[in-house]
């Protein structure tokens, strides 16, 4: 019998014994490609690396130990949650509570190629006391067909769906109230879940990759005006990067937008060709950050051996995209909650501030000269600060959530 809808399992992650040898079974057969005499990454991800890592993947790499860590770190959950017109799915995330009765309930959002372990260095900065800054009750949800959370069984499980699932999550956990942070699918998420939620359950939310539309004389008359101004260089340098990453950097979301179920039989069968597509991913997008092997072969291994398999968690750019045939952010036009902004080098858009106006009234913006596409795990102690500051005494989002502004 299905638990009632109310109900919340403790989650405790043990992947079966049968799945690692089948995955060692798998590496042991796996047969690379040849490489150009000195491509580098210019072709994608260098054949020693992949070799490397498939090596210590098959007969070195101890998931046990790092499950066990995770289990330790994370206190996890299931819970079974309706979306209208898709039946009930079943939910994994992360929630810990703050030992302060008024901390701030904070939904907190990932992308691809990110999951739920992209809270875990954030979880304690985020839920720890202080007199001196706000502390959250933090909920990290692993998106539906991502780590061990069920994916949608049929077509249209899109961003109203999301915006659904999430607000009710919350609701579920008694947080009537509550703000949210994102990046990468999070931040997309994010921009559809302030409208839809907003502001009566959505209060105000925090992204770090502050993707917007070009504003318009009609929709925002003064950022457009403001956008006809000359910019300067860092503005244009900023251009100048989006649009080679546009050119030479999108094939991938093409791909997973348009036959996502084609790359997925890829992905779902040879490890080796899941962790040289996720791995590019991870070094491309991040700022010089020192990916040890082991934190390579964790992350891609929860791809691996999640609940419904790597390909679920391509569909989503096929959905929010209409098979690449329309805007991500077409049903999420006009949200009013607050919204903070905090902008990260190398991240992979980089465009000018004055567009972020048609995502909601800004109340916050940060500037950091360090840090890429997965900001949680790369700069945790700046994202913390920036959220913190949002939310904290003199903050544009102070005392957003009525009684609870999260000092101890």
């Amino acid at each position: 019998m299905a638990p009632a809808a109310d109900t919340e399992t403790p989650f405790t992650l043990a992947v079966p014994d049968s799945a690692l040898e089948l995955l060692r079974a798998k590496l042991a057969l796996t047969r690379l490609p040849d490489e150009l005499d000195g491509a580098g990454w210019e072709y994608g991800a260098p054949l020693a690396d992949v070799r490397r890592l498939v090596a210590r993947w098959q007969d070195a790499f101890d998931w046990r130990a790092h499950e066990n860590a995770i289990n330790d770190a994370l206190p996890m959950f299931t819970r079974p949650l309706a979306v209208d017109g898709h039946g009930t799915l079943d939910v994994h995330y992360v929630h810990k509570r703050s030992e302060v009765p008024n901390a701030i309930p904070l939904l907190f959002v990932h992308g691809w190629p990110g999951h739920f372990l992209e809270v875990r260095k954030v979880l304690p900065l985020l839920t720890a006391a202080s007199p001196e800054h706000p502390s959250f009750h933090v909920v990290a949800v692993s998106l539906p067909g991502y780590g061990f959370s069920e994916a949608p069984r049929k077509p249209g499980f899109s961003g109203k769906q999301y915006a659904e699932l999430f607000n009710k999550l919350m609701l579920s956990l008694g947080y009537e109230e509550y703000v949210y942070q994102g990046g990468d699918w999070g931040h997309m998420l994010g921009a559809y879940t302030a409208v839809q939620c907003g502001p009566k359950n959505l209060k105000a939310w925090h992204t770090n990759i502050p993707v917007s539309e070009q504003p318009t004389l009609w929709s925002h008359p003064l950022a457009y005006l403001k956008s006809l101004l000359p910019y300067d260089q860092k503005t244009l340098e900023g251009l100048q990067a989006t649009g080679l990453y546009r050119m030479k950097g999108l094939g991938y979301m093409i791909q997973q937008a348009t036959k996502p179920q084609t790359i997925g039989y890829s992905l779902a069968d040879s490890p080796a060709g899941l962790l040289a597509w996720v791995y590019e991913k991870l070094v491309a997008w991040s700022d010089d950050y020192p990916w040890t092997d082991d934190e390579v072969l964790e992350w891609v291994s929860i791809y691996w051996f999640s609940r419904s398999g790597p390909a679920a968690t391509l569909r989503i750019y096929y959905e929010m995209t209409a098979g690449n045939t329309q805007d991500i952010l077409k049903g999420a036009k006009g949200p009013t909650v607050p919204v903070g902004l905090s902008y990260f080098p190398q991240e992979v858009f980089r465009l000018p501030k004055s567009w972020a106006h048609t995502l909601g009234k800004i109340v916050f913006v940060a500037e950091h000269g360090k840090g890429g596409h997965f900001a949680a795990h790369e700069q945790p102690e700046a994202l913390v600060g920036d959220v913190r500051k949002m939310f904290g005494k003199g903050g544009g989002a102070y005392g957003v959530v009525p009684g609870k502004d999260g000092y101890a």
